[in-house]
């Protein structure tokens, strides 16, 4: 499925170097021409004989190291180059990526190639979210550089947490999906809600909710990967906003439900994965409330039905729902799609461990107006919204093959 790729893997200095001689023998199964380049630290945990028996190409370590007098090494290994992967990728590699630091064969070849570049980041938990890594990371997304997450899990160091090089499986997966696009949804425009909606109290005070925008984030993500022209309402979120995508930034309900009915009548998909605040606040005090009595009554007043009012005001759009419960029968999930009108109601337990709000993780249930369609267990959000992506496009086709047949009939 590689077969006439060029795969440019850059190793640098960590524990899971191993992992990478893994990776290095899956593309080259895969067909893909495979030229490695380890930086001097990478050498001390793996030999550079390791990925040159897997790759059957000469490892490249020095930037010096001329062997062949037509082409200067580290241009043609750029310039050969389909797809960049940097697996593993340590703050250091990152650091330099970020400032254009150009002081070794991989940091050199990194400035002179114009290839996409994948990078899988491993190493400490903390070194992870170091502000200063976070802001490296920050800046290469928004040059289009793409990032697959580390795991969490027990680390080398003896720390448990996210910093885990992502499996060979995952990062392959990855470069697969890059360097061979599928695009079930070229032409297609497609809206995702994110994020916990604020209601004011005061200016310094507001209610909300734990939501952290990484489901949806993952969805509007998925959408874009897979052609979709895709417009992302985000309210309060706690992650970086994905590449690529339309944003429209809102606070409260009404604001959410204002900008969603504004974008309505233009798109093909509705994904509302927001966590939007049933109740707000009667009346929102222009200046900080002081300190009375001993305890505070606030009045509070029902929100707009998003998800009801996309329902009702629907025309040939295709809708999905999501609903964060506690508990819950099947028929209370099919009552609340039928009643909001979806094609699709993804229910997720909150009170699971791994997937409630903020989290990594989810398993959700998928529910048509027939009942369960669909269970999902616990796995990487991106994970969900890859299967319920899939389900989409399947029920999407079906209705499309629907309309001929139904014209014909109309017709005879």
């Amino acid at each position: 499925m590689l077969k006439g790729k060029t795969i440019l893997l850059g190793v640098t200095g960590g524990i899971a170097c191993y992992k990478a001689a893994a990776l290095c023998s899956k593309l080259s199964q895969a067909g893909a021409d495979v030229r490695v380049i380890m930086t001097a630290a990478a050498t001390k945990f793996v030999a550079p004989l390791t990925f040159q028996t897997l790759s059957r190409n000469e490892v490249a370590v020095d930037t010096f190291s001329e062997n062949d007098p037509q082409v200067v090494s580290h241009i043609d290994l750029a310039d050969r180059a389909d797809l960049v992967v940097i697996a593993p990728a340590t703050a250091n590699v990152i650091a330099k990526m970020a400032h254009g630091l150009a002081d070794d064969m991989l940091s050199t070849t990194l400035l002179a190639t114009t290839a996409p570049i994948l990078v899988a980041p491993a190493m400490n938990v903390h070194m992870y979210e170091h502000p200063a890594v976070r802001e490296n990371m920050r800046i290469l997304r928004e040059r289009g550089v793409a990032f697959i997450e580390p795991g969490e899990g027990q680390l080398a160091c003896g720390y448990v947490g996210k910093g885990r090089l992502a499996e060979p499986e995952e990062i392959m997966a990855e470069i697969v999906r890059i360097l061979n696009p599928d695009a079930p949804l070229k032409g297609k425009r497609v809206l995702v809600t994110a994020g916990g909606t604020i209601e004011r109290i005061d200016p310094v005070r507001y209610l909300t909710n734990d939501s952290s925008g990484k489901m949806g984030f993952a969805l509007a993500e998925t959408a874009k990967r897979l052609g979709a022209d895709v417009t992302l309402v985000c309210a309060k979120v706690s992650e970086p906003i994905p590449e690529g995508v339309e944003l429209i930034r809102v606070s409260s309900a009404l604001d959410m439900y204002e900008a969603v009915m504004a974008k309505l009548p233009d798109v093909d998909i509705v994904i509302k994965a927001a966590a939007v605040a049933d109740y707000r606040p009667a009346q929102t005090a222009d200046r900080k409330i002081k300190k009375t009595n001993d305890a505070l009554t606030l009045q509070l007043v029902r929100n707009p039905d998003i998800l009801e009012q996309i329902g009702k005001r629907r025309t040939s759009q295709f809708v999905v729902g999501f609903a964060a419960e506690t508990d819950y029968t099947e028929e209370q999930a099919v009552e609340k799609l039928k009643r909001k009108r979806c094609d699709l109601l993804v229910v997720n337990n909150v009170s699971v461990p791994g997937a409630g709000f903020g989290t990594d993780t989810n398993a959700v249930d998928i529910y048509d107006d027939s009942g369960l369609v669909r269970s999902i267990p616990l796995q990487s959000k991106r994970e969900v919204a890859e299967r319920l992506f899939e389900l989409i496009v399947e029920r999407m086709n079906r209705l499309s093959a629907q309309v001929p047949e139904r014209a014909g009939r109309n017709e005879a």
